[in-house]
């Protein structure tokens, strides 16, 4: 009995359980946003050898207006394809809010009267949305395919083949003006939608249940999870982004046309799918939409200065998209 008593204690060892399965440093270097880093690089370089202009700071100034209006859209539209949802009539939101804008102008409202009304009837098209997919569990993309046809042709209903000007000249700021040097208004609002958003989507109870939501929308119910009213909110948000657009877009030609941001929804939805939103939902950051809205940009303003035709850019952004969204579901089938 005395040697069982008197054996030695086996040593103690510590296990140390770690909070998450893999390396943050070896997880960032890996992740898609890299690549899309290294990627907005490549094209940067290739650019400034390509154009002898691309490297004059205006020149990159410019460059800028070439997304930002699109990228405003597409970090809300980020959200609610997260969520499990598309919005195909953001394009045709902006059309008839710039043509409100317009008719507003031809009775003599001012430059507050007039950015109300754009971001005014962003949000009542974007609660018309979401009421016919959260209230009658209509499917968003059937919905917003129509609202796409309405919204365009009550603008060509009131403008015709029409053009709308005469514009206040302080309605000019908000899309030709500079905060600082060569920064842009809109690259400034966008930077700090950005931030915004981001806070929202990865730091915020919001932002976990947009997740859970694109996850597993029943599971996300049972959770207390008020699904239809998150869905609501983010289509209000969607369209006010568009609103915003509208008044952006239209202070920056300086007039209004029912033809305005044609195709603008396909280059949204390009933006969000090359940063690494799944299309089914679920997955998705803030900061890859921002990185592939300057990548978008880069090309765009590239082509531009090699005087590549639009048609042919057309054509890149609708290739991009389709392999953009083949290649989790190739990589995957490879795997197996």
């Amino acid at each position: 009995m005395s040697s069982l008593t008197d054996a030695p204690e086996s040593p103690v060892t510590h296990r140390k359980i770690p909070d998450r399965l893999d390396n943050p440093l070896r997880s960032a270097l890996l992740s898609w946003e890299t690549l899309l880093l290294l990627v907005a690089v490549v094209i940067f370089i290739v650019n400034s050898f390509a154009s002898p202009y691309f490297l004059n700071a205006w020149s990159l100034s410019d460059l800028t207006f070439n997304f930002t209006e699109k990228a405003l859209i597409a970090l809300a539209m980020a959200l609610l394809i997260i969520a499990g949802e598309i919005d195909l009539s953001v394009a045709s939101i902006i059309a008839l809010a710039s043509t409100l804008m317009g008719l507003a102008v031809q009775s003599g409202a001012d430059t507050p009267t007039l950015v109300a009304i754009g971001i005014g009837t962003g949000l009542a098209c974007g609660a018309f949305n979401g009421v016919l997919v959260t209230g009658l569990k209509l499917p968003s993309i059937v919905v917003t395919i129509g609202t796409m046809s309405l919204f365009r042709g009550l603008s060509f209903i009131i403008l015709g083949d029409g053009v709308f000007k005469g514009y206040p000249k302080d309605f000019g700021f908000f899309g030709q003006g500079y905060v600082f040097w060569v920064i842009s208004f809109e690259l400034a609002l966008f930077l700090v939608a950005a931030v915004i958003y981001w806070f929202v989507l990865h730091r915020t109870n919001f932002g976990r249940r947009i997740f859970a939501i694109g996850n597993n929308e029943t599971a996300a119910r049972f959770s207390g999870v008020r699904v239809a009213q998150v869905k609501f909110v983010l289509f209000c948000l969607t369209v006010l982004m568009s609103g915003i657009a509208a008044v952006l877009l239209t202070s920056r030609l300086g007039s209004t046309r029912p033809a305005i941001a044609q195709g603008w929804e396909l280059e949204a939805i390009t933006m969000v799918v090359l940063g690494g939103v799944s299309i089914l939902g679920g997955a998705g950051s803030i900061i890859g939409v921002v990185i592939a809205a300057f990548i978008m940009g880069l090309v765009t303003f590239g082509l531009g200065l090699l005087n590549v035709p639009g048609i042919v850019m057309s054509i890149f952004i609708g290739l991009l998209l389709i392999v953009v969204i083949a290649l989790p579901i190739v990589y995957r089938m490879a795997r197996k």
